[in-house]
């Protein structure tokens, strides 16, 4: 019986590996844990440096890829696939299509652990709410062998999580960034942070943070947006990446209200 744990991360754009759950990718391959990346998109309607003679956005999506493979080799991830969607349309792709892709990925890795973004899509990303919907879909479908049959054997998935910030987590990501908004149908999505109480899992990834600055460093196309991270001291890097909160939306394997420190709790 095959005992390797294997966790999947199942996002939207090119550098939501390294900025979103580069921690828990570098601790957990770290100590030996299968990990894979599912992209939905190459991130093609994104920043291009400055943005200066922007060549076009199956070009700007290339380079982008390329730069997510660099990024996922320093977290040591063992294996990235894109889904071929259009960034900034993922909200417009046939549902049972994209689910369809996402159970095929499941069923193939047979992760145990399984992480996206959670439904308000940090602040209000259509894309990054679409994969957590179809996600969350996924791998429900991914169990039922009904779904998709005469394709790979159904699969169980223990455990689902969902990348959450708090208030103070919240801060000092903008803080080194930016303040990250959404313009959406005329209205401004702002980020939307969990309440302390309600974050379920805290994994420290403080011995991975010169790893994920180097993943994201890897995204040179975007580097204008991070610029600020490389005015950091090494001690507010470490506050930055030290640490990785998510919400358990599933688990067949454990529960209660005891904050968790290991996303493979009751697995192991």
């Amino acid at each position: 019986m095959d005992q390797r744990l294997r966790l999947l991360a199942v996002l939207a754009h090119p550098d939501d590996e390294s900025l979103g759950v580069g921690g828990a990718l570098a601790k957990y391959s770290a100590e030996g844990v299968e990990t894979y990346v599912v992209s939905a998109t190459r991130g093609e309607r994104g920043r291009y440096f400055t943005n200066d003679n922007r060549p076009s956005d199956d070009e700007v999506g290339r380079v982008r890829e390329g730069e997510l493979r660099a990024a996922a080799q320093e977290l040591g991830v063992r294996e990235v696939v894109l889904l071929d969607y259009r960034d900034a349309e993922l909200d417009q792709a046939n549902p049972e299509e994209a689910i369809g892709r996402i159970v095929d990925q499941i069923r193939r890795v047979r992760p145990h652990v399984v992480l996206t973004f959670d439904p308000f899509g940090a602040y209000g990303h259509p894309d990054h709410v679409a994969i957590c919907q179809f996600t969350n879909a996924a791998v429900l479908a991914a169990a039922d062998p009904s779904v998709r049959p005469g394709a790979a054997p159904a699969h169980q998935v223990a455990k689902l999580y969902y990348l959450v910030l708090g208030e103070e987590a919240w801060a000092a990501y903008q803080a080194a960034f930016k303040t990250l908004t959404s313009r959406v149908d005329g209205r401004e999505r702002r980020a939307v942070p969990w309440p302390e109480w309600a974050i379920t899992t805290q994994v420290d990834t403080r011995d991975q943070w010169e790893t994920v600055w180097r993943a994201v460093q890897c995204h040179a196309t975007q580097l204008a947006v991070y610029q600020r991270l490389g005015e950091l001291s090494a001690e507010h890097h470490e506050a930055l990446w030290g640490s990785q909160t998510f919400y358990r939306a599933l688990s067949l394997v454990n529960g209660g209200r005891q904050r968790e420190t290991d996303l493979f709790a009751g697995l192991r």
